[in-house]
This record gives C-alpha cells, structure tokens and sequence, in this order.
C-alpha cells in the first residue's frame, strides 16, 4: 500500500489503496489539503457510501497561497471532534500530491506518525491536452466524488 518516502510524512499511497483504508479502518481520515475554490469548483471525494466525510482544512489559501497559520490547529480540532486518535492513519489529499505531502509531513512533525500522501491527488498531471483528471490521481481512479 505504502510507497517509500523521503519526505518526512509515513509514505506514498495510491488513491486505490488509500480509500480501501478509509473503507476498512473506522479511524482512517482522508484530509483535502485543497484550496476553497478548488472544493468548490473542482469537487471534492464524496466518502458518504462508506459513512465518512473529507476534513476540509487548507494547506494553503489562495490568492496569495501562503501556508495557512492555523493548519495544525484546524487538524487537531477537526480529528478531536471526531475522536480520532494520533494513532489513526491519515491521508492528505490536494490537486497533485505536492501539497498533501508538505501537509502530511507537518502532521507527522505534530505527533500524526501514519500520515500519508495521496500520490497524484485529486487531479493528477495534465494529459498531453493539458488536462488535468485523466491521468492519475483520485479521479482518473474512478473513485467517488462531487462537485457542490
């Protein structure tokens, strides 16, 4: 299931892999790093078959793309009202994997050892058209998702 990695986070995870863990582990969360227009415009994995729901929680915002000061805060809030422990795997999600993986890397620094990237993001790469949900990533796997 697990790529290696070099990047300070627990690895590399396929979109495949990662919702099969989301499926079968109760406490496995799936973060969406994404910006606010992204979920918006672009959607977002729609995990209500499997009784979940994505923490939306930005890496960074746009316009500026600044990491977002209250990252770590926002993380800490949202897997505490949820009663996930530090234990439980996560998995970081943005547009490609660049993101996620500084995302997941931080959540490890915090005490969030199982923290994952989710290779290829929602989006994944631009196809020789240059579009991008084709190629790799959440979508082109076919899994769930929504646009709201």
């Amino acid at each position: 299931m697990s790529l290696q990695s070099t990047g300070g986070y627990a690895g590399d995870v396929d979109p495949r892999s990662a919702y099969r863990e989301l499926t079968e582990n109760q406490n496995a969360q799936l973060v969406d790093v994404r910006t606010r227009a992204e979920w918006s415009f672009v959607g977002i994995p729609d995990l209500s078959t499997i009784g979940k729901e994505p923490l939306l929680i930005e890496w960074q915002s746009w316009p500026h793309m600044q990491v977002n000061s209250d990252f770590l805060d926002r993380l800490k809030a949202a897997l505490a009202a949820k009663n996930v422990p530090a234990e439980a795997p996560l998995y970081f999600l943005c547009r490609s994997g660049v993101r996620s993986a500084a995302a997941a890397a931080c959540a490890v620094r915090e005490g969030f050892g199982l923290s994952f990237n989710i290779a290829g993001g929602f989006e994944g790469p631009p196809d020789p058209s240059r579009h991008r949900g084709s190629v790799a990533g959440w979508k082109a796997e076919g899994l769930p998702w929504v646009q709201t």
